[in-house]
Protein backbone atom coordinates (compact mmCIF):
# COMPACT_ATOMS: atom_id res chain seq x y z
CA UNK A 1 0.00 0.00 0.00
CA UNK A 2 1.29 3.80 -1.09
CA UNK A 3 0.72 6.37 1.01
CA UNK A 4 0.56 9.68 -1.48
CA UNK A 5 0.73 12.89 -0.47
CA UNK A 6 0.69 16.24 -2.75
CA UNK A 7 1.22 20.09 -1.45
CA UNK A 8 2.28 21.54 -4.74
CA UNK A 9 -0.18 24.20 -5.25
CA UNK A 10 -3.36 25.34 -3.46
CA UNK A 11 -4.72 21.67 -3.02
CA UNK A 12 -3.73 19.46 0.30
CA UNK A 13 -4.36 15.95 -0.85
CA UNK A 14 -3.72 12.37 -0.12
CA UNK A 15 -4.51 8.88 -1.02
CA UNK A 16 -3.55 5.50 -0.35
CA UNK A 17 -3.21 3.36 -3.43
CA UNK A 18 -2.15 -0.30 -4.02
CA UNK A 19 -0.02 -1.43 -5.85
CA UNK A 20 -2.32 -2.54 -8.91
CA UNK A 21 -3.35 0.96 -8.99
CA UNK A 22 -6.89 0.37 -6.95
CA UNK A 23 -7.36 3.53 -4.99
CA UNK A 24 -8.39 2.84 -1.42
CA UNK A 25 -9.08 6.45 -0.48
CA UNK A 26 -8.12 10.25 -2.11
CA UNK A 27 -9.17 13.26 -0.44
CA UNK A 28 -8.36 16.61 -1.99
CA UNK A 29 -8.71 19.99 0.58
CA UNK A 30 -8.82 22.83 -1.99
CA UNK A 31 -8.10 26.41 -0.49
CA UNK A 32 -9.75 27.88 -3.97
CA UNK A 33 -12.21 29.84 -2.36
CA UNK A 34 -9.58 31.54 0.31
CA UNK A 35 -7.83 32.42 -2.83
CA UNK A 36 -10.41 33.78 -4.42
CA UNK A 37 -10.67 37.04 -3.02
CA UNK A 38 -7.14 37.65 -4.35
CA UNK A 39 -7.87 36.18 -7.67
CA UNK A 40 -5.31 33.56 -7.39
CA UNK A 41 -2.99 32.08 -5.09
CA UNK A 42 -0.62 33.93 -2.59
CA UNK A 43 1.73 31.54 -2.15
CA UNK A 44 2.76 32.33 1.82
CA UNK A 45 -0.96 31.70 2.52
CA UNK A 46 -0.67 28.53 0.60
CA UNK A 47 1.65 27.51 2.59
CA UNK A 48 0.44 27.99 6.25
CA UNK A 49 -2.72 26.47 4.98
CA UNK A 50 -0.99 23.20 3.91
CA UNK A 51 0.61 23.22 7.52
CA UNK A 52 -2.94 23.60 9.10
CA UNK A 53 -4.73 20.77 6.62
CA UNK A 54 -2.02 18.28 6.42
CA UNK A 55 -2.82 16.11 9.64
CA UNK A 56 -6.31 16.51 9.12
CA UNK A 57 -6.10 15.39 5.58
CA UNK A 58 -3.93 12.59 6.19
CA UNK A 59 -6.12 10.92 9.22
CA UNK A 60 -9.32 11.25 6.84
CA UNK A 61 -7.56 9.23 3.82
CA UNK A 62 -6.30 6.35 6.62
CA UNK A 63 -10.16 6.23 7.86
CA UNK A 64 -12.11 6.04 4.58
CA UNK A 65 -9.74 3.29 3.61
CA UNK A 66 -10.32 1.85 7.08
CA UNK A 67 -6.40 1.68 7.43
CA UNK A 68 -3.67 2.54 9.67
CA UNK A 69 0.07 3.46 8.92
CA UNK A 70 0.90 -0.14 10.03
CA UNK A 71 -0.15 -0.81 6.60
CA UNK A 72 1.50 1.45 4.39
CA UNK A 73 4.62 -0.29 3.35
CA UNK A 74 6.03 3.19 1.38
CA UNK A 75 5.54 6.84 1.28
CA UNK A 76 5.40 9.04 -1.87
CA UNK A 77 5.17 13.06 -2.01
CA UNK A 78 5.91 15.87 -4.45
CA UNK A 79 8.89 16.82 -4.62
CA UNK A 80 8.39 19.78 -7.67
CA UNK A 81 7.52 21.61 -9.56
CA UNK A 82 5.88 23.81 -7.67
CA UNK A 83 5.09 26.61 -5.11
CA UNK A 84 8.55 25.88 -2.82
CA UNK A 85 6.77 26.79 0.84
CA UNK A 86 4.15 24.42 -0.25
CA UNK A 87 5.90 21.55 -1.46
CA UNK A 88 8.21 21.71 1.53
CA UNK A 89 4.97 21.42 3.58
CA UNK A 90 4.16 17.84 2.24
CA UNK A 91 7.45 16.80 2.22
CA UNK A 92 8.24 17.24 5.45
CA UNK A 93 5.60 15.43 6.19
CA UNK A 94 6.16 12.53 4.27
CA UNK A 95 9.72 12.59 5.60
CA UNK A 96 8.27 12.54 9.31
CA UNK A 97 6.18 9.53 8.87
CA UNK A 98 8.79 7.74 6.85
CA UNK A 99 10.88 8.08 9.08
CA UNK A 100 9.62 7.59 11.92
CA UNK A 101 8.27 3.91 10.79
CA UNK A 102 11.87 3.40 8.51
CA UNK A 103 9.67 3.35 5.86
CA UNK A 104 11.12 3.96 2.08
CA UNK A 105 10.05 7.43 0.53
CA UNK A 106 9.55 7.81 -3.08
CA UNK A 107 9.77 11.40 -4.54
CA UNK A 108 7.79 12.49 -7.19
CA UNK A 109 7.78 14.93 -10.17
CA UNK A 110 4.49 16.80 -10.15
CA UNK A 111 4.01 16.35 -14.09
CA UNK A 112 4.66 12.30 -14.15
CA UNK A 113 2.08 12.11 -11.45
CA UNK A 114 -0.44 13.79 -13.87
CA UNK A 115 0.43 11.26 -16.44
CA UNK A 116 0.01 8.30 -14.33
CA UNK A 117 -3.30 9.47 -13.41
CA UNK A 118 -4.21 8.04 -16.37
CA UNK A 119 -2.80 4.02 -14.89
CA UNK A 120 -5.52 4.30 -11.81
CA UNK A 121 -8.45 2.03 -11.57
CA UNK A 122 -9.92 -0.47 -13.66
CA UNK A 123 -10.01 1.45 -16.97
CA UNK A 124 -5.91 2.26 -16.93
CA UNK A 125 -4.74 3.25 -20.27
CA UNK A 126 -1.60 1.37 -21.51
CA UNK A 127 1.55 3.38 -23.13
CA UNK A 128 2.68 4.27 -25.54
CA UNK A 129 0.46 6.96 -26.41
CA UNK A 130 0.48 11.28 -26.83
CA UNK A 131 -0.13 12.89 -23.93
CA UNK A 132 -1.34 16.37 -23.49
CA UNK A 133 -0.62 17.77 -20.05
CA UNK A 134 -2.37 20.94 -19.73
CA UNK A 135 -2.96 22.90 -16.45
CA UNK A 136 -2.66 26.13 -14.37
CA UNK A 137 1.06 25.27 -14.34
CA UNK A 138 2.33 23.64 -17.57
CA UNK A 139 1.33 22.39 -20.99
CA UNK A 140 3.12 20.59 -22.93
CA UNK A 141 3.13 17.47 -25.17
CA UNK A 142 4.67 14.30 -23.87
CA UNK A 143 5.54 11.29 -25.41
CA UNK A 144 5.04 8.29 -23.44
CA UNK A 145 6.78 4.85 -24.58
CA UNK A 146 5.85 3.15 -21.60
CA UNK A 147 5.42 2.92 -17.56
CA UNK A 148 7.01 5.37 -15.60
CA UNK A 149 8.52 7.10 -18.57
CA UNK A 150 8.13 10.24 -21.06
CA UNK A 151 9.59 12.65 -23.58
CA UNK A 152 8.67 16.11 -23.66
CA UNK A 153 8.72 17.20 -27.47
CA UNK A 154 6.67 20.43 -27.21
CA UNK A 155 5.72 23.03 -24.37
CA UNK A 156 4.53 26.76 -23.98
CA UNK A 157 7.13 29.35 -24.97
CA UNK A 158 4.87 31.98 -22.10
CA UNK A 159 1.74 31.39 -20.29
CA UNK A 160 -0.05 27.65 -19.69
CA UNK A 161 -3.43 27.25 -21.00
CA UNK A 162 -4.85 27.07 -17.49
CA UNK A 163 -2.82 30.45 -16.93
CA UNK A 164 -4.91 31.80 -19.74
CA UNK A 165 -7.84 31.21 -18.18
CA UNK A 166 -7.09 32.40 -15.06
CA UNK A 167 -6.22 35.79 -16.27
CA UNK A 168 -8.62 35.89 -19.49
CA UNK A 169 -11.28 35.16 -16.32
CA UNK A 170 -10.07 38.57 -14.63
CA UNK A 171 -10.25 40.33 -17.54
CA UNK A 172 -13.60 39.30 -18.04
CA UNK A 173 -14.76 39.56 -14.24
CA UNK A 174 -15.07 36.14 -13.24
CA UNK A 175 -14.15 34.52 -10.41
CA UNK A 176 -11.10 31.90 -9.40
CA UNK A 177 -10.41 29.65 -10.62
CA UNK A 178 -10.69 30.99 -13.80
CA UNK A 179 -11.04 27.82 -16.50
CA UNK A 180 -14.65 26.68 -14.35
CA UNK A 181 -15.71 30.02 -14.31
CA UNK A 182 -15.03 30.52 -18.12
CA UNK A 183 -16.11 27.26 -19.16
CA UNK A 184 -19.63 27.58 -17.33
CA UNK A 185 -20.26 31.16 -18.70
CA UNK A 186 -19.35 29.84 -22.49
CA UNK A 187 -22.10 27.81 -22.54
CA UNK A 188 -24.48 31.01 -23.10
CA UNK A 189 -22.33 32.12 -25.88
CA UNK A 190 -21.60 32.20 -29.13
CA UNK A 191 -18.00 30.96 -29.87
CA UNK A 192 -17.57 32.43 -33.29
CA UNK A 193 -18.87 36.28 -31.85
CA UNK A 194 -15.35 37.48 -31.45
CA UNK A 195 -12.16 36.06 -33.70
CA UNK A 196 -9.23 35.77 -31.16
CA UNK A 197 -6.11 34.77 -32.46
CA UNK A 198 -4.16 30.86 -32.37
CA UNK A 199 -0.35 30.92 -32.29
CA UNK A 200 1.50 29.82 -35.14
CA UNK A 201 5.05 28.79 -33.40
CA UNK A 202 7.40 26.55 -34.95
CA UNK A 203 7.74 23.12 -34.02
CA UNK A 204 5.02 21.96 -31.36
CA UNK A 205 4.77 24.62 -29.14
CA UNK A 206 1.96 26.44 -28.12
CA UNK A 207 1.75 30.08 -26.86
CA UNK A 208 -1.11 31.78 -25.25
CA UNK A 209 -0.03 35.65 -24.40
CA UNK A 210 -1.56 36.80 -27.51
CA UNK A 211 -5.10 35.58 -27.26
CA UNK A 212 -4.52 36.61 -23.47
CA UNK A 213 -3.51 40.71 -25.07
CA UNK A 214 -6.22 40.28 -27.89
CA UNK A 215 -8.94 39.52 -25.03
CA UNK A 216 -7.49 42.80 -23.21
CA UNK A 217 -8.08 44.83 -26.01
CA UNK A 218 -11.31 43.29 -26.48
CA UNK A 219 -12.72 44.24 -23.29
CA UNK A 220 -10.95 47.56 -22.17
CA UNK A 221 -12.48 50.45 -24.04
CA UNK A 222 -16.00 48.35 -22.98
CA UNK A 223 -18.21 50.16 -20.28
CA UNK A 224 -19.62 47.73 -17.50
CA UNK A 225 -23.05 47.32 -19.22
CA UNK A 226 -21.44 46.73 -22.80
CA UNK A 227 -19.04 44.09 -20.60
CA UNK A 228 -22.33 42.19 -19.20
CA UNK A 229 -23.84 42.07 -22.27
CA UNK A 230 -20.82 40.32 -24.10
CA UNK A 231 -19.59 38.39 -21.38
CA UNK A 232 -20.77 34.78 -22.46
CA UNK A 233 -19.72 35.76 -25.96
CA UNK A 234 -16.36 36.99 -25.14
CA UNK A 235 -15.94 34.07 -22.76
CA UNK A 236 -17.00 31.22 -25.34
CA UNK A 237 -14.65 32.65 -28.13
CA UNK A 238 -11.70 32.96 -25.57
CA UNK A 239 -12.59 29.12 -24.32
CA UNK A 240 -12.78 28.29 -28.87
CA UNK A 241 -9.24 30.00 -29.04
CA UNK A 242 -7.35 28.12 -26.24
CA UNK A 243 -9.05 24.89 -27.00
CA UNK A 244 -8.22 25.15 -30.91
CA UNK A 245 -4.66 25.77 -30.55
CA UNK A 246 -4.32 22.53 -28.38
CA UNK A 247 -6.09 20.31 -30.70
CA UNK A 248 -4.26 21.57 -33.38
CA UNK A 249 -1.19 21.04 -31.90
CA UNK A 250 -1.97 17.40 -30.98
CA UNK A 251 -3.11 16.99 -34.46
CA UNK A 252 -0.07 17.97 -35.85
CA UNK A 253 2.03 15.45 -33.82
CA UNK A 254 0.04 13.22 -35.90
CA UNK A 255 0.06 10.50 -33.01
CA UNK A 256 -3.05 7.34 -33.52
CA UNK A 257 -3.39 7.37 -29.61
CA UNK A 258 -4.47 10.69 -27.43
CA UNK A 259 -4.42 11.25 -23.76
CA UNK A 260 -5.33 14.35 -21.82
CA UNK A 261 -4.55 15.18 -18.18
CA UNK A 262 -4.42 18.09 -15.78
CA UNK A 263 -6.92 20.34 -14.94
CA UNK A 264 -7.81 21.97 -18.24
CA UNK A 265 -8.60 18.04 -19.29
CA UNK A 266 -11.92 19.05 -17.05
CA UNK A 267 -13.01 21.52 -19.41
CA UNK A 268 -15.79 20.40 -21.32
CA UNK A 269 -15.23 21.91 -24.70
CA UNK A 270 -11.88 20.14 -24.73
CA UNK A 271 -13.61 16.91 -23.83
CA UNK A 272 -15.92 17.15 -26.82
CA UNK A 273 -13.43 18.69 -29.43
CA UNK A 274 -11.24 15.14 -28.39
CA UNK A 275 -14.12 12.30 -28.46
CA UNK A 276 -11.51 9.78 -29.58
CA UNK A 277 -8.80 10.52 -26.79
CA UNK A 278 -8.66 8.73 -23.07
CA UNK A 279 -9.21 11.76 -20.65
CA UNK A 280 -8.13 11.20 -16.41
CA UNK A 281 -11.62 11.13 -14.99
CA UNK A 282 -12.10 13.98 -13.64
CA UNK A 283 -11.28 13.82 -10.00
CA UNK A 284 -8.07 13.21 -10.73
CA UNK A 285 -7.85 16.27 -13.23
CA UNK A 286 -6.85 18.58 -10.92
CA UNK A 287 -4.35 17.87 -8.41
CA UNK A 288 -4.44 14.77 -6.24
CA UNK A 289 -2.83 12.58 -4.49
CA UNK A 290 -4.05 9.52 -6.02
CA UNK A 291 -2.08 10.46 -9.07
CA UNK A 292 1.31 11.11 -6.83
CA UNK A 293 0.85 7.61 -5.24
CA UNK A 294 0.36 5.64 -8.97
CA UNK A 295 3.67 7.37 -9.94
CA UNK A 296 5.72 6.06 -7.50
CA UNK A 297 4.59 2.97 -8.63
CA UNK A 298 7.20 3.10 -11.48
CA UNK A 299 9.85 5.54 -9.79
CA UNK A 300 12.91 4.31 -7.73
CA UNK A 301 12.35 4.33 -3.94
CA UNK A 302 14.74 5.98 -1.73
CA UNK A 303 15.66 3.79 1.38
CA UNK A 304 15.39 4.76 4.81
CA UNK A 305 17.17 7.48 5.88
CA UNK A 306 18.64 8.21 2.83
CA UNK A 307 15.57 10.77 2.09
CA UNK A 308 15.82 12.93 5.01
CA UNK A 309 18.03 15.13 2.90
CA UNK A 310 15.47 16.15 0.02
CA UNK A 311 14.79 19.31 -0.86
CA UNK A 312 11.73 20.24 -2.70
CA UNK A 313 12.41 22.31 -6.60
CA UNK A 314 10.35 24.91 -7.99
CA UNK A 315 10.85 24.07 -11.60
CA UNK A 316 11.67 20.95 -13.90
CA UNK A 317 14.59 20.28 -14.00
Amino acid sequence: MILGIETSCDETAAALVEEDGTVLSSVVSSQAELHARFGGVVPEIASRRHLELIVPVLRETLGEAGATLDDVDRVAVTQGPGLIGALLVGLAAAKAIAWARRLPLVPVDHLRGHVASLYLGPNALEPPFLCLLASGGHTMLVDVPERGSFRVIGTTLDDAAGEAFDKGARLLGLGYPGGAAIDRLARDGDPGAHSFPVARVPGLDFSFSGVKTALLYAVRDLTEAELQARRADLAASYQRAIVRALVERLAAAGAERVAVVGGVAANSELRAALPEAAFAPLSLCTDNAAMIASAARYAKAVAYPGYLGLDAYASSH
